[in-house]
């Protein structure tokens, strides 16, 4: 059997690696790849040889944690089948243990020790149960962290610093680098304290893949128009006029505002005039309301519409032409298509993160296309301003933030 080959970004990549690192590359780079490549020498095995080195036997137990979806197509088992790696026991060629679950189900192994887990999409910020199971099993274990975008601040950093030993607990990052501010009724970060020694961390678990695309992408704004009288009545009444109720509270309020200005017949026919140019076309959005106006859409007598969401999960369609709806919650990862060069974005997600991954569905290693195609839909209404300098400054939209700015007496 051939030997494992890497691209020559990869394989530096994969010197530069050690346990407790962040691998992080852009979406299509091949990070598994190149995350599976380092397990395989960690126990034995050799690259870019002419033909495959078996590892030692056994290898240690192999631990996938990742995305609901990735596990559910089984993304993971094909890049897993060039180093002779199953899931299947009945099937497997080295006496150990290889599974693939999801962050739902991380609890699950917080009692393995002695086992390589690789822990991709990262899903380990914040406080929560996730980032707990995930800082217990560190300790037993040798692991490595997958990313696009490994964190927007430092307290995303929290749990991976305090994995790899850097600090006790998150209490005590947060007395040594935070301080909060004192004119907020929430907790919000004011600045961080000793930025220095973070960047020193931070660099000395990130690796980065030299990954030069070559594709080139093309992002444009297209502005749309939007009902302004009826935006300015939910500004001005607060009042959510689908459902003939008052509105509570800020995410209420930024559902409203954007239920008007997405619902207008001005967006779908922009998404018509490119389809048009486009006749393979992803669409992604937000809400159940925009997926019945995309789906109810007229675009030719033989033009076929699947779609990935929370009601169906239907594969991508073989045609000529089609339209593919694509929820962002349920689609934004764990999938790739080279079958189109473009992707309309109806409307914006809160989620810098979100977007750069649902853009990558189409610039994969493999593409046949040099020129990719992403059209942004937007209107000129405060929110969509609002949501859109978020994301330019690679940051998630705060509803909170953008309610009490507009009612500082709320």
């Amino acid at each position: 059997m051939a030997g494992i080959s890497l691209y020559d970004y990869q394989l530096e990549a994969v010197k530069r690696m050690k346990d407790g690192c962040i691998l992080c590359g852009g979406v299509g780079s091949g990070k598994s790849r190149t995350a599976l490549s380092y397990y395989y020498i960690s126990n034995g095995g050799a690259l870019n040889t002419d033909e495959y080195v078996p590892m030692g036997d056994p290898p240690q137990d192999l631990y996938i944690i990742t995305t609901a979806r990735k596990r559910d197509t089984c993304e993971w088992e094909k890049e897993l089948a060039p180093f002779l790696l199953t899931t299947h026991d009945e099937e497997r060629l080295y006496l150990h243990t290889v599974r693939i679950d999801s962050w739902n189900n991380i609890q699950k192994y917080v009692d393995v020790k002695g086992a390589f887990f690789l822990f991709d999409e990262q899903r380990v910020v914040g406080s929560g149960a996730w980032a707990k199971s995930f800082i217990k099993i560190a300790r037993h274990n040798n692991w490595i962290l997958l990313s696009a975008t490994p964190g927007d601040c430092w307290a995303d950093y929290i749990p991976v610093f305090v994995a790899n030993g850097f600090y006790k607990n998150r209490t005590e990052f947060v007395r040594e680098h935070i301080v909060y501010s004192r004119s907020t009724r929430y907790p919000k970060i004011d600045r961080y304290l000793n930025t220095g020694r973070l960047v020193r961390l931070r660099n000395s678990i990130l690796v980065n893949m030299d990954f030069q695309r070559q594709t080139i992408s093309h992002h444009e704004n297209v502005y749309v128009a939007y009902d302004a009288a009826a935006y300015k009545d939910i500004l001005r009444n607060h009042w959510d006029i689908w459902h003939n109720l008052p509105i509570e509270n800020a995410g209420e309020f930024c559902y409203a505002l954007r239920r008007v200005v997405n619902s207008d017949e001005s967006r779908l026919v922009a998404v018509m005039e490119i389809f048009e140019k486009h006749p393979r076309v992803i669409i992604f959005y937000n809400f159940d309301y925009e997926r019945e106006l995309l789906r109810n859409a007229y675009y030719g007598a033989d033009v076929e519409i699947a779609e990935w969401n929370g009601h169906k999960h239907q594969p991508l369609p073989e045609s000529d032409s089609w339209v593919y709806l694509v929820q962002y919650t349920a689609g934004a990862e764990g999938w790739n298509c080279i079958m189109t060069d473009t992707i309309i974005f109806y409307s914006q997600n809160y989620s810098y993160k979100v977007m750069a991954q649902s853009s990558g569905r189409i610039d994969r290693l493999n593409t046949p296309y040099r020129h990719l195609y992403y059209y942004h839909l937007k209107s000129r209404s405060g929110i969509d301003l609002a949501i859109a300098k978020a994301l330019d400054e690679k940051k998630k939209f705060n509803e909170t933030g953008f309610f009490e700015r507009r009612h500082p007496s709320c």
